[in-house]
């Protein structure tokens, strides 16, 4: 009976590892002939497109960055990336706290609306919020000759972090609800108050947890390509590296410059992938420690 179970414990385990081997590679090997793909000369991609290639061909980044203005979608997407995050976390972070933390009247009311908003695809309410603000637009032009809300790298961060909110709060209330109040019970008798308190105890204790809803959201809003395309659709100069990027891929197939549109796609994910294997161990921390303390 025990040579059988160990024998089922062999096979199980060997499946686990096939099916993890095989999950590796259909992840990988896309990526790697990206990186591959980017560094090619145009004449070899008619060839074997499995093939390495002669030489390293850096030109394809200078032309992607440069002629293809890669640079200046890149410094966009930077700008609405990092507004968006601090404006997210300024929010969420406070509200997450006061509701696993307190009970005060209309909590659980709040509560249950964030709840409500992770069943809210937000692809689905582009289109309104798009009439919404062109609306205000028209009314802002017509009493002080000016738009504000259109084309605007400042408004687009607030609208990705306003639909970033619910899941934003939902995994941090999770997580702060966890935490033993011992600390805080403790800073209050040392005379900290209740921001201090926040500032200063919980949100070191919940760095891991941060660190991956930074991360998350990071992914979300640096890849978003719908509410960029509709919201800054009259603006060139404006437009995000996803929308830029598909802007460039457009136009090198058509020029049949596949090496210019490689290295675009490499400068989309580059920043994605450094980020990840920064913060790797405190995403993981972030995503058991929780479980484990519950």
């Amino acid at each position: 009976m025990t040579k059988k179970k160990n024998s089922l414990d062999t096979l199980y385990k060997a499946f686990i590892y096939v099916m993890l081997i095989t999950l590796a590679v259909t992840i990988i090997v896309p990526v790697a002939w990206v990186f591959m793909a980017s560094v090619k000369q145009n004449s070899e991609f008619y060839g074997n497109p499995w093939a390495l290639p002669a030489t390293l061909y850096w030109q394809n980044f200078v032309d992607a960055w440069n002629a293809a203005s890669m640079g200046s979608y890149m410094l966009n997407s930077v700008i609405v990336t990092a507004i968006s995050l601090g404006l997210l976390l300024v929010v969420a972070l406070p509200a997450a706290y006061c509701l696993s933390r307190f009970r005060f009247r209309g909590g659980k009311f709040l509560n249950t609306c964030f709840m409500a908003g992770l069943f809210i695809n937000v692809n689905y309410i582009v289109v309104p919020i798009f009439l919404m603000l062109r609306d205000w637009d028209s009314w802002l032009n017509y009493f002080f000759r000016q738009t504000f809300l259109l084309n605007n790298l400042f408004v687009l961060a607030v609208v990705y972090a306003s639909t970033a909110l619910p899941f934003t709060i939902y995994l941090l209330t999770g997580y702060f609800a966890t935490l033993p109040h011992d600390f805080e019970e403790a800073a209050y008798i040392d005379g900290a108050g209740y921001g201090r308190t926040m500032i200063r105890i919980i949100f070191p204790m919940a760095q891991p947890s941060i660190i991956t809803i930074i991360l998350f959201n990071f992914l979300s809003f640096w890849n978003e390509y719908i509410i960029s395309m509709t919201l800054m659709s009259s603006s060139t100069g404006l437009k995000t590296l996803p929308v830029g990027l598909l802007n460039l891929m457009q136009a090198q197939q058509s020029k049949a410059e596949f090496g210019i549109m490689y290295a675009g796609l490499v400068l989309v994910m580059l920043p994605t992938l450094i980020l990840y294997i920064c913060v790797q161990k405190k995403l993981t921390q972030g995503m058991t420690v929780g479980g484990l303390k519950g």
